[in-house]
């Protein structure tokens, strides 16, 4: 492993942070830290990976803060002694590793690999599928309900008849929902749509 990595860390706790940033001094690895990410989305930082502390709803802020800006990083989290059942939140919101704290150079470094690794195949998607989710929650529920009609091949007569409303207002309703998307055609709508995991 080369040196010279920059980690983006996202951390309230100021002793956490301190911590990190005193273990790696001198290692190679600059650490970029944050209070939280309203802050970090104040300046975007460049860095290889995001270390984030899995407190309240950091993971899923920071996922939608780099769906919002375009900008991917792998999102590495960590807490003390995390259960089970919140590493695998964190890590169907989008983390690609969870390690424990205290954090060391060691494990920052593995870490550190395996993102960049793992990263690399699926950042890509996982930047789609952020940015396609962005987009639905923009959506009224009618909106999406139309979308899920348009995607499922139905006219506009059809759509109406299923959600009980006139083809006229799903014509509204489908107009609205292509400009919130930022779709210039059904076809794209409908693959933003896929991305979102919102129809199959």
């Amino acid at each position: 492993m080369q040196q010279g990595h920059t980690i983006i860390l996202v951390d309230c706790d100021f002793r956490r942070r301190a911590a990190i940033s005193h273990n790696l001094a001198g290692t190679g690895i600059h650490v970029e830290p944050f209070e939280s990410v309203n802050e970090m989305k104040q300046r975007w930082p460049r860095g290889s990976v995001a270390f984030v502390a899995d407190e309240a709803e950091e993971i899923h802020d920071l996922i939608g803060a780099m769906a919002d800006s375009g900008n991917w990083l792998p999102l590495v989290a960590y807490a003390e002694n995390p259960s089970i059942p919140r590493v695998v939140r964190a890590v169907l919101a989008g983390a690609l590793d969870y390690i424990d704290w205290p954090v060391g150079e060691a494990q920052v470094r593995l870490a550190i690999d395996m993102a960049q690794t793992s990263g690399a195949a699926t950042g890509n998607a996982r930047l789609r599928e952020a940015m396609a989710r962005s987009r639905i929650r923009k959506l009224t529920r009618r909106e999406r309900e139309v979308l899920e009609g348009v995607a499922d091949g139905l006219s506009n007569r059809l759509i109406g008849e299923r959600l009980a409303i006139s083809p006229r207002t799903v014509e509204i309703h489908r107009a609205n929902m292509l400009g919130k998307m930022g779709a210039n055609h059904t076809s794209e709508a409908i693959r933003i749509a896929i991305e979102a995991s919102l129809v199959g």
